[in-house]
């Protein structure tokens, strides 16, 4: 059931977006084209920001940094059922998902994606979010300059992702 609905979800929603359109008597192509070209802006203001993001994280890679955080950590995270490999992406994942993509993949060719490891980084990836990244490029939007408990509530919530993630992990093997 769940296979049948996956395949029509995306040309059923379009159909609709596109007949609700032509309902209201707006110019499909026309307010289609104005979003891609908004969405164009928005890639080209956050285009450096990932840039930047990329490049600090080849840095701290080809310095030994992440390495040495790894060893630093792992010792404790090894206890909770997490390796000194998920320590880079761990800290990687909370300022950029574009940068912990390039972890994730150096962790796929090590340990191959079936692994026990590769499971744990899937799920993990998808269980914790950006929250400096985020935090930044929304406030800075919005011009909101006291954050109060957004930080702790990120952090919290990632602490929790990280903690789910290998429950879940555990629970699929």
């Amino acid at each position: 059931m769940l296979m049948r609905l996956s395949v029509i979800i995306i040309p059923a929603l379009i159909f609709y977006i596109v007949l609700n359109g032509v309902l209201n008597k707006v110019d499909v192509y026309d307010a289609f084209v104005k979003g891609a070209m908004d969405g164009l802006k928005t890639v080209v203001t956050v285009l450096p920001t990932l840039v930047g993001l990329m490049i600090a994280v080849g840095v701290l890679r080809a310095s030994g940094f992440l390495s040495m955080l790894g060893a630093l950590f792992g010792g404790i995270t090894e206890r909770a059922g997490i390796g000194a490999e998920f320590v880079p992406l761990v800290f990687i994942k909370m300022f950029s998902s574009s940068a912990a993509t390039g972890l994730v993949l150096d962790i796929f060719e090590e340990y191959g994606p079936d692994s026990r490891t590769g499971l744990l980084t899937s799920i993990m990836m998808s269980c914790t979010e950006t929250c400096f990244y985020t935090m930044s490029v929304y406030y800075m939007a919005a011009r909101v300059k006291k954050t109060r408990w957004t930080l702790p509530g990120a952090l919290l919530a990632t602490g929790v992702g990280i903690a789910a993630s290998v429950v879940l992990t555990e629970m699929m093997l």
